[in-house]
């Protein structure tokens, strides 16, 4: 990339319910940074500016910043866009600030400009059917209480049920014993008593992923994942000859079960990528390429 003749800065940001990873860029000169995941379901204006601020501290040149390009979980509309928006003009004093739900970034970032169907599977769970350039269709996302098939809170919840109903094998209770000392009361305050109950939940993927060979983890990644698949991703027209690509830790971790799943119903598994920030960030040097012809 080309410095610009005006040494213009941007940024481009990646946020999950959990964490977000930024990318600082001026010239030549890459700076990484990340910070808690903003979602602004459950996270207000001030709390994110309180955030940003804290991280930018120690970056003066940020007043230099004319581009903000910001992709976040629960960026659904205009309102919920608003409330991350109004906090990064305030730290971005002088850019042009966009913010855009994250199946864009997902898109973008897998896809390029071709078309495909994105997934996320991370703490929560979305997809969309991409054409090149634009979400074209997308399955609503009905949140973590009564959606988010396949995600990280998705099999957290399936995992405490099985804990408490008494149907996981005893030394996967042992483990759960262990990891989690507090036992019913602890877990239940958790997830009725704090603000980001999803991130909590999905904790528990962390534990999945060291048994992930024990059949009863990989029955319940299965169904999961089958579900995600079925009342998603088949919705959409040309699933069977586009490629579906995926992003997010859970997907990353497991995809050799997402790869059953899709290959058992003829479809073409895509790339796995933990993080797009990497790709998104190769998709707006090479648009700022163009821009500076």
């Amino acid at each position: 990339m080309s410095h610009n003749q005006n040494g213009a800065m941007f940024v481009v940001v990646d946020s999950g319910s959990t964490k977000a990873d930024w990318k600082i860029v001026e010239g030549q000169e890459i700076q990484s940074l990340s910070t808690m995941g903003f979602n602004p379901v459950f996270h207000s204006t001030e709390h994110i500016l309180e955030e940003v601020q804290k991280a930018f501290e120690s970056i003066p040149a940020k007043h230099q910043v004319d581009k903000v390009f910001y992709y976040g979980a629960g960026c659904w509309d205009a309102n919920l866009k608003s409330v991350v928006r109004d906090a990064l003009v305030r730290v971005f004093v002088n850019a042009r600030v966009e913010v855009e739900h994250d199946l864009l970034g997902a898109a973008r970032a897998t896809c390029g400009k071709n078309a495909g169907i994105a997934c996320i599977l991370g703490t929560g769970s979305n997809s969309c059917r991409y054409d090149g350039q634009d979400v074209v269709d997308n399955v609503t996302n009905l949140g973590y209480l009564l959606g988010d098939e396949g995600s990280g809170t998705h099999l957290g919840k399936a995992l405490i049920r099985a804990y408490f109903y008494r149907e996981l094998p005893a030394a996967l209770k042992e483990v759960v014993d262990q990891e989690y000392p507090g036992g019913k009361q602890a877990m239940l305050d958790h997830i009725y008593g704090e603000d980001t109950p999803n991130v909590y939940l999905a904790s528990f993927t962390r534990l999945m992923n060291e048994h992930k060979a024990h059949p009863f983890f990989q029955r319940l990644l299965y169904n999961s994942f089958s579900e995600f698949i079925d009342r998603h991703v088949r919705k959409y027209n040309y699933h069977l000859s586009l490629p579906i690509h995926f992003i997010g830790s859970v997907a990353f971790y497991f995809q050799n079960i997402i790869r059953v799943v899709l290959e058992e119903r003829s479809m073409k598994p895509g790339i796995f990528i933990q993080k797009p920030i990497d790709k998104l960030l190769h998709f707006h040097q090479a648009g700022q390429a163009e821009s500076d012809r």
